[in-house]
């Protein structure tokens, strides 16, 4: 009798393959380099369990699905945030190139399927309300929000908890950006190429099944 293995026990065998991965390291090195994965991979995985929650408030009181999207929205750069951890890549460790291509790629790869899985659930949660023309803006935009999130994250070191810890400074860093675009280049160039591949990249993958099918006839 064939059976398939849920989404659910694989993404927590990635998570087992990645601890495994982290575990290994630590023994060989001493050291806890490559431990804030962990974290990022929790954060990751907060979007993700939040997006469980669409199909149950498509019903509910608007202010419900109010704070449940904006929840959603909130976290959903620390799932594509993931990626750029990549850069670690570059450094020089007594740990061989590959193993840490393997563990950051692992990460990496996980995250984005949290991410896009989650976003998922968020565009037919979207098709309920709106129509697909206005459901593909959003998708569009909420990539672009995600993106710009991955900036902020990873190049001016803000994190989702300071919109409670320091929403001042945060909005303020924002503002500028927003307010004198040509003073920040590099913001919208980033933003601009991380939406773009990430927004493909999500096309690729909801269409994967298809292409998939086409290419074994």
């Amino acid at each position: 009798m064939k059976t398939t293995i849920s989404f659910q026990k694989l993404l927590w065998a990635f998570f087992a393959f990645i601890g495994g991965l982290i575990l290994v390291r630590f023994i060989y090195t001493g050291k806890y380099a490559f431990i804030f994965l962990i974290w990022n991979l929790f954060l990751a995985w907060i979007p993700f369990t939040i997006s469980t929650f669409f199909k149950m408030i498509a019903n509910a009181d608007k202010w419900k699905q109010v704070i449940v999207f904006s929840a959603w929205l909130i976290f959903f750069p620390n799932a594509l945030y993931i990626v750029t951890d990549l850069i670690h890549l570059e450094q020089e460790t007594s740990v061989p190139k590959w193993y840490d291509a393997v563990l950051l790629f692992s990460s990496s790869a996980i995250g984005v399927i949290m991410a896009f899985v989650s976003l998922l659930q968020v565009e037919r949660y979207l098709a309920h309300k709106f129509n697909r023309t206005v459901v593909q803006v959003i998708v569009f935009s909420i990539l672009f929000l995600g993106s710009f999130g991955v900036y902020l994250g990873r190049f001016l070191r803000w994190n989702s908890w300071d919109i409670i810890s320091n929403p001042l400074g945060l909005l303020s860093s924002i503002g500028q950006r927003f307010v004198f675009p040509l003073q920040h280049i590099q913001t919208w160039g980033i933003t601009i190429i991380l939406t773009t591949a990430f927004y493909l990249l999500y096309l690729v993958i909801k269409k994967l099944p298809g292409y998939l099918n086409q290419a074994i006839q």
